[in-house]
C-alpha cells in the first residue's frame, strides 16, 4: 500500500514535471518566434523605404542636379543596406544608420531649393518617408521589446534550464551605436 502510494506521488511529480518542460519549451518557441516576427516586420518598413528612396532621389534630380554627390551617397547607402539584408541585426543596424543620415543629408538640400519644397510628388514622397520612418522605429522597438521577453526567458531560472538543454540562443537588439546614426532624418514641411 505504500509502496503504491509512494508511486503514485511519484508519476504525479514525474507527470507535473513533463508538463511543465512542455509548456516551457513551447513558451520559447512562441517566444523566439515572435521575435523573428518583429524582426520581419522591421524588414517590410526597410524594404518600403529603400523602394522609395529612388524616386525621391530622380524628383530631386530634376531641381537639383549640382547635388550630385549628396544624391549619389543615398543611392550608395541605400544599395549598401540592401545589401546588408540577412547578414545580422547588428550589421543592417549599422547599414540603416548609414542610411538616415544620407537621408537627412538629401533633405537639408532641399531646404535650398524652395520649387522642390512645393513639388506635390516631392511632397507626396517626402510624406511617405516620413510615415515610414516612424513605421520603422515602432517596428524597431517592437523588435527589441520582443528580443528582451525572448532573452529574459532564456536567461531566468527555472526556463533558462530548458533553454540551455534544447539550445535556444539569445536575441541580438537593434542597436544604434554612433551617434550621427541617432539622429532621424529631419522632414520639414516648411
Amino acid at each position: 500500500m505504500v509502496y503504491a502510494i509512494v508511486g503514485i506521488v511519484v508519476g504525479v511529480i514525474l507527470l507535473l514535471l513533463v508538463i511543465w518542460l512542455f509548456l516551457t519549451y513551447n513558451g520559447l518557441v512562441r517566444l523566439r518566434n515572435q521575435t523573428k516576427n518583429a524582426w520581419s516586420q522591421i524588414d517590410v518598413q526597410l524594404k518600403r523605404r529603400h523602394d522609395l528612396i529612388p524616386n525621391l532621389v530622380e524628383t530631386v534630380k530634376g531641381y537639383a542636379a549640382h547635388e550630385r554627390q549628396t544624391l549619389e551617397a543615398v543611392t550608395a547607402a541605400r544599395n549598401i543596406a540592401q545589401g546588408a539584408v540577412g547578414k545580422g541585426v547588428g550589421e543592417q543596424a549599422k547599414a540603416e544608420g548609414e542610411l538616415s543620415g544620407a537621408l537627412s543629408r538629401l533633405l537639408a538640400v532641399v531646404e535650398r531649393y524652395p520649387d522642390l519644397k512645393a513639388n506635390q510628388n516631392f511632397l507626396a514622397l517626402q510624406e511617405e518617408l516620413s510615415s515610414t520612418e516612424n513605421k520603422i522605429s515602432f517596428s524597431r522597438q517592437f523588435y527589441n521589446d520582443s528580443v528582451l521577453n525572448y532573452n529574459n526567458r532564456i536567461q531566468m531560472a527555472p526556463s533558462n534550464i530548458v533553454a540551455g538543454m534544447f539550445g535556444f540562443k539569445t536575441g541580438e537588439f537593434f542597436e544604434v551605436t554612433a551617434p550621427a546614426e541617432r539622429e532621424a532624418p529631419k522632414v520639414s514641411f516648411a
